[in-house]
């Protein structure tokens, strides 16, 4: 029996796979297709996107391989369907909500905030990243290039907060939706509103579903703005000691 996807959780899976071959494209990374998911692998990462809701024996074995032969990578399954194990591969899991917002208004874009346009603006971008999602295991310059800047799919906003970089965020537009990924806020300028400026300026203009998967610390900044839970995602990692 074939499963329906609910529509919008097909948007966010789509745009994700969009995120995919941005990143890999832009850091120079090996980018594979395969019927029911796709898979990005980096000198120090493996990241694989679940597409289908029921991925074959063979690419399920696939994946079980490409995680075995990993190594000391750092591993990421991210299963939005939710419909596979990956414990026998020694992974860990955790659902993170998959969250939909419809089209509507929004308050105007703080003058705080504005697109990155420059090869140091991408580097503060990826700093505040790196610092305050965290996203750790990257050295500067390898997570977010310049080359982003020559992607039309990609926008990377800079939130300031008394003459400091303070938050950030990646929208991904594909035509269909826009999804936001890595909105930070730095932790000494956290509840200072800084979220809600970096959403109103994603957010404001867009006449597309925009996605995004929640934390559980960003949950009710998105929940403010009107997104509802489409689905619990999977991600699948190593376990932390």
């Amino acid at each position: 029996m074939t499963s329906v996807v609910p529509a919008s959780l097909a948007l966010a899976t789509r745009n994700s796979d969009v995120l995919l071959t941005v990143l890999a494209e832009t850091r120079g990374h090996e980018l594979l297709r395969r019927d029911g998911f796709s898979a990005m692998i980096g000198p120090g990462l493996l990241r694989v996107l679940v597409l289908d809701p029921e991925p074959g024996p063979r690419a399920i074995a696939e994946m079980g391989d490409l995680v075995a032969a990993a190594g000391e990578r750092r591993v990421t399954v991210e299963d939005s369907f939710g419909v596979l194990d990956c414990a026998p591969w020694g992974l860990a899991g955790r659902e993170l909500p998959v969250m939909v917002r419809r089209p509507g208004p929004v308050a105007a874009p703080a003058s705080g905030v504005r697109e990155v346009g420059t090869a140091e603006q991408v580097a503060v971008f990826e700093r505040v990243v790196l610092d305050g999602f965290p996203l750790p295991g990257f050295a500067p310059g390898e997570a977010f290039t310049p080359a982003l800047l020559d992607r039309p799919e990609a926008r990377m906003r800079l939130a300031e907060r008394d003459g400091e970089a303070a938050g950030a965020c990646l929208s991904i537009a594909d035509g269909r939706a826009t999804g936001l990924y890595w909105v930070t806020t730095l932790p000494e300028h956290r509840s200072r509103g800084v979220g809600r400026a970096l959403l109103n300026a994603a957010l404001h203009g867009c006449d597309v579903p925009v996605t995004l998967t929640a934390t559980k610390a960003g949950r009710p900044l998105y929940d403010s703005f009107g997104f509802d839970v489409v689905a619990q995602a999977r991600w699948w990692s190593k376990p932390t000691a």
